[in-house]
């Protein structure tokens, strides 16, 4: 092999170094939030607006239809707490949404626990336990209604099993119309809960298990200081649906009893329907919402903070 003049070969020990790239960056930019300028006049437009106006028509004595009307500040607030109907309304609603977040969240958790094992049709179960879930509230509502009725099917099997006497008018009872509400309400909901509680299972780790098992813990102390801790989120996300849907209740209560049996089974969403559309009282029923809205905003809120505080504690 021939050499130029001045020409050396390459050193294989040292290389030669290799020059650095550069890259040219591109400066930083603050965000542009005028992209979202469209969806922020459009949701103003759609949601802001009318609610604004809906908070101010609580303070009229508006009746949905004659364009005059005066402002009477806060009579209708007044008014309402001086309301037995409203009252007795704001109870029911609390007593509902009370009732169906403790049920329908033990009766949840207790169907994970099961479809968690190792049982051969646990697929076919969660399909099943679920499928409630998907039905619409009111086709819900109206079949249960059926199925509650004075000669309906539950009447009809506990008279064939030698029960007649446990035979009611489920819906018709002042002292049981609230509690049937409750109990179709858990059994359409519960499979729901079920599968935020199976996704927080599944994400314990069998190692956790099997360690609190070689240290001699039960499966109920395991469940409690092992896996209740590492469920928090899956427990904070269901009781703030289970609390904030039970408080805005409307489609089945009023499919199922209109509200009554008397008011029985008024909350505050029926109440709010009755009074805006059969009664013609739109300024007073703008006010029901107001407090409806109060309500939710409070209980959400307390909830998440003592969730979310027992959710550090927890982790």
């Amino acid at each position: 092999m021939t050499l130029a003049p001045n020409a050396q070969l390459p050193d294989r020990d040292h290389p030669p170094d290799s020059t650095p790239l550069t890259t040219a960056r591109r400066p930083r930019t603050a965000p542009p939030w005028w992209f979202m300028a469209p969806a922020l006049l459009l949701f103003a437009f759609v949601v802001l607006v009318p609610s604004a106006r809906g908070v101010y028509y609580a303070f009229t004595d508006w009746d949905g239809l004659d364009p005059h009307f005066r402002f009477i500040g806060l009579d209708n607030f007044s008014a309402m707490f001086r309301d037995a109907d409203a009252t007795q309304a704001i109870w029911h609603t609390l007593l509902i949404a009370v009732s169906i977040t403790v049920v329908q969240n033990a009766v949840g958790l207790l169907l994970a626990l099961g479809v968690n094992s190792a049982i051969k049709s646990r697929n076919l179960l969660r399909v099943l336990l679920f499928a409630p879930a998907v039905i619409t509230p009111i086709v819900t509502a109206y079949l249960w209604r059926n199925l509650l009725g004075p000669d309906g099917a539950v009447d009809s099997l506990l008279g064939a099993i030698g029960l007649g006497a446990w035979r009611q008018d489920w819906l018709g009872s002042p002292n049981l119309a609230l509690w049937a509400v409750v109990g179709v309400i858990v059994w359409q909901f519960a499979g729901y809960s079920m599968v935020i509680f199976l996704a927080g299972l599944q994400s314990v780790p069998q190692e956790v298990h099997e360690a609190a098992a070689l240290d001699g813990a039960g499966p109920v102390r395991r469940f409690w200081s092992v896996t209740r801790p590492l469920l928090a989120p899956a427990i904070t996300i269901n009781l703030m649906l289970s609390i904030i849907g039970g408080i805005k209740l409307f489609d089945q209560v009023y499919a199922l009893t209109g509200g009554g049996p008397g008011h029985a089974t008024d909350t505050l969403s029926t109440l709010i329907y009755k009074d805006a559309f059969t009664l013609g009282e739109f300024g007073y029923s703008i006010a029901l919402a107001v407090v409806l809205t109060i309500i939710v905003a409070i209980a959400s809120t307390a909830q998440y903070a003592v969730l979310s505080r027992s959710e550090r504690a927890a982790s």
